[in-house]
């Protein structure tokens, strides 16, 4: 255990952090294409980017990076420039990469359940790849980071009830059965940062 923490308080150069911001956007953005073709959601931002781009003209991408906006001012006063700017960058990754994935990748065969539960493992880890460098993809992950840096309270544990949430509001847009499928999904996803982000090995 002890050895885990004091990596982590390593600075990494900014080569490694930008490194980072992209192979973990890249995942988290081709774990929201393989839910966005499967036609299931997911929680936090994205859950609400998803909600809005089911029922309306506007893309993923584009949703995706306005919903964030209101919550950069928490992030600059509570935790700092440097995760601001390094989530605003996140962000803006994940909304141009979901746009370019559409446009070389379409899945002819996809099996919804397979594609859902395996979307929401790729974007664990890429969760946990930003988060190992000072980043996030903004939204209630910035809210999560910050109570638990200063009140304790395990991130993972409370994205996992504010996306189960989010999702079971999405009753409307899919089928039960695609609902319930996401909810387990979620569940999944954070359990991945629950199990993988600890107090005391990730340092903001």
């Amino acid at each position: 255990m002890d050895n885990f923490v004091e990596l982590d308080r390593i600075t990494h150069s900014y080569i490694e952090d930008m490194l980072a911001i992209l192979l973990g956007t890249l995942m988290v953005s081709f774990g929201i294409i393989m839910l966005k073709q499967a036609g299931a959601l997911t929680g936090s931002t994205a859950g609400i980017a998803f909600l809005i781009s089911y029922v309306s003209p506007l893309s993923f991408g584009s949703i995706f990076f306005l919903v964030n906006l209101p919550f950069y001012w928490l992030s600059v006063y509570r935790i700092g420039w440097e995760f601001t700017l390094k989530t605003f960058c996140s962000v803006g990754l994940v909304s141009l990469f979901t746009h370019a994935h559409s446009l070389f990748i379409h899945f002819s065969t996809l099996n919804p359940i397979y594609a859902t539960l395996f979307g929401n493992v790729i974007m664990g880890m890429g969760f946990i790849l930003l988060f190992r460098h000072k980043a996030s993809l903004g939204g209630i992950n910035i809210l999560a980071l910050w109570l638990q840096d200063h009140m304790g309270l395990r991130a993972g544990k409370l994205q996992m009830v504010v996306d189960t949430c989010v999702v079971l509001a999405s009753l409307f847009v899919v089928s039960v059965p695609m609902l319930i499928v996401s909810v387990v999904g979620a569940v999944l996803l954070n359990l991945i940062i629950t199990m993988y982000h600890r107090p005391g090995r990730y340092i903001i």
